[in-house]
């Protein structure tokens, strides 16, 4: 009687599509981490549309169907720089709503494709504006036509679903090895992640240290200022402006260009232990290394999230354990500086490979 190999408990069947968010696998790096210290990643690209965003995308849009806020064929409309329009787009397209996104121009045009092709409208707002000018554009939008505002940088949904999944799945990962967990690394975009799975973490594990990471060149939770912010359609808490220490930096999805207000409430209860910055350049070969020497595939926001992590192993104390979200998969990066070395044609080594037998040599 023979025994299937390499079956996970992912296998399973399923109702519809969006019971397929979260329980993303821990897996270990073997070839870049610093000897006698373990570093793991969140590898959050498993969920079905690729990104961790996907579970604010459900936890939104069940807590708005469940409090009344989004009734049957509504309209959901939400400013995004990609990741969490195509977790709404997969999840309007199951339960049958219209989405509107309004995204700025500085994303990858890969992300307004991907939205598109699960039924979205997407808005592209002038990429000077940044952040703060498609989630102004959302808002207008919003209060014009009676949508419903997902509201992903204020929402309690988001932070809350973090805190029932995310958290809980790292916790009982490593409690199932036996494994002790020395420290939590991740950026914010939204925040929903730190300020959830952090506060989680903190709750049950406190001697887990979290190691927030943000861009050196847009170091907003490092500056010390805080966030100005205004009342939209009866509810306080968006962004009033642009963070005076924020400036554009090549981690598409970490840091916009002001301090969510998801974000604020976890850096309040001061769950960080520290912040570490990273710049972009470091960021994006992270990723390709990861690729390479891992056979991990991500985006510039895993490479950023993986290289504090391996500068907080690099001065951990011997045997200690660390794990890293990586949020997303570099194939939402195709058009981006990660990929700007990577070339489409055949360079000169694989040309000799190519020559090194008949085939092809006359065409």
């Amino acid at each position: 009687m023979w025994q299937l190999k390499g079956v996970t408990d992912r296998c399973n069947i399923y109702s519809d599509i969006t019971k397929t968010v979260g329980q993303t696998p821990i897996v270990k790096l073997n070839r870049m981490a610093p000897e006698g210290v373990s570093v793991y990643v969140k590898l959050e690209y498993f969920n079905p549309l690729s990104s961790v965003k996907d579970r604010l995308a459900i936890g939104i849009i069940e807590e708005a169907e469940a409090s009344g806020a989004l009734k049957p064929g509504g309209t959901v409309v939400e400013a995004t720089s990609g990741n969490t329009g195509i977790g709404l787009a997969m999840v309007c397209a199951q339960r049958g709503y219209k989405l509107v996104i309004c995204m700025a121009a500085s994303f990858s045009v890969e992300r307004r494709k991907i939205m598109r092709m699960l039924g979205a409208q997407v808005l592209v707002t002038p990429a000077p504006l940044g952040a703060t000018g498609m989630t102004q554009k959302a808002e207008e939008l919003a209060e014009k036509h009676g949508w419903f505002l997902a509201r992903q940088f204020e929402t309690d949904a988001n932070a809350a679903y973090h805190r029932k999944t995310t958290g809980p799945e790292i916790v009982a990962a490593f409690k199932e090895k036996g494994l002790k967990l020395d420290y939590f690394v991740l950026g914010y975009g939204t925040g929903g992640t730190f300020s959830g799975a952090g506060g989680y973490i903190k709750e049950v594990s406190p001697e887990t240290k979290i190691i927030l990471s943000e861009p050196d060149n847009a170091a907003l939770v490092s500056s010390g200022v805080e966030q100005e912010r205004k009342e939209v359609m009866g509810k306080f808490g968006a962004p009033k402006g642009a963070h005076s220490a924020w400036k554009p930096h090549p981690i598409q999805g970490w840091t916009p260009n002001f301090i969510p207000y998801v974000a604020e409430d976890g850096l309040k209860k001061k769950l960080q232990d520290e912040v570490v910055l990273v710049n972009g350049p470091d960021s994006i070969q992270t990723a390709q290394d990861l690729a390479v020497k891992e056979g991990i595939f991500c985006g510039i926001s895993g490479g950023a999230s993986v290289k504090a992590a391996l500068i907080t192993a690099a001065k951990a104390p011997p045997g200690s354990t660390l794990v890293a979200i990586v949020p997303d998969t570099a194939e939402r990066y195709m058009s981006t500086p990660l990929f700007a070395s990577i070339e489409a044609e055949m360079n000169a080594e694989e040309l000799e490979i190519f020559k090194s037998t008949p085939l092809g040599q006359d065409a």
